[in-house]
C-alpha cells in the first residue's frame, strides 16, 4: 500500500504504475446484489439456467458491476491522504474488452497518468486495468479524474 501526504508525492508518481491488488472473486451473489441494487435484472447476469445456453456458457456480470469495483482496488494498493478534500471529477474514458463469467476472479492494476496543477489545488488522473485470471483480455479498462483540493 502507497500512501500520498502531500501533493508533491502525487506529483512525483505521475505517468506511473502505484500497485497490483490480489484477485477477489465474483460470485453469483455479488451479481445479484448488484442487480438488486441498480435493477438490471438481464437475465445473461441473474439466470443461471438459461445462460448455460447463452453465448457465453454461464452468467457474466454487469459492465458497470466491474466499474465499480474501482474504488475498492484502488483503495487496496494506494491512500490519498493529503490535505484538503477529494472529490470524484468523472471518468474520462471506459472500456469492457472482455465479459467476466461469475466464478472468475479479478484484479486491478492501478497506475497514476497526468497530474495538473489547479488554482485550488491538484487534478489526478488515475488509470485502472481490471485483469481477469487466465484471461489475455481485462475486463475493463477506465480512466478516472479526481481533484484533490487544499485544506
Amino acid at each position: 500500500m502507497r500512501t500520498f501526504t502531500s501533493f508533491e508525492d502525487v506529483a512525483a508518481a505521475a505517468n506511473s504504475e502505484i500497485g497490483t491488488t490480489e484477485w477477489i472473486e465474483i460470485t453469483q451473489e455479488r451479481v445479484d446484489t448488484f442487480a438488486d441494487a441498480t435493477g438490471d435484472h438481464q437475465w445473461i447476469h441473474v439466470d443461471v439456467e438459461r445462460s448455460k445456453t447463452g453465448p457465453f456458457g454461464g452468467t457474466i456480470a454487469h459492465g458497470y458491476l466491474t466499474l465499480s469495483l474501482v474504488p475498492y482496488l484502488g483503495s487496496l494498493v494506494f491512500a490519498l491522504d493529503t490535505p484538503g478534500a477529494k472529490l470524484n471529477y468523472g471518468v474520462n474514458k471506459v472500456r469492457f474488452p472482455n465479459p467476466v463469467l461469475v466464478g472468475k476472479r479479478v484484479r486491478g492494476v492501478v497506475a497514476f497518468g497526468e497530474v495538473t496543477d489547479l488554482p485550488t489545488g491538484k487534478q489526478l488522473i488515475i488509470k485502472y486495468t481490471v485483469e481477469i485470471e487466465d484471461e489475455a483480455k481485462p475486463a475493463c479498462v477506465a480512466e478516472t479524474v479526481v481533484l484533490l483540493l487544499e485544506g
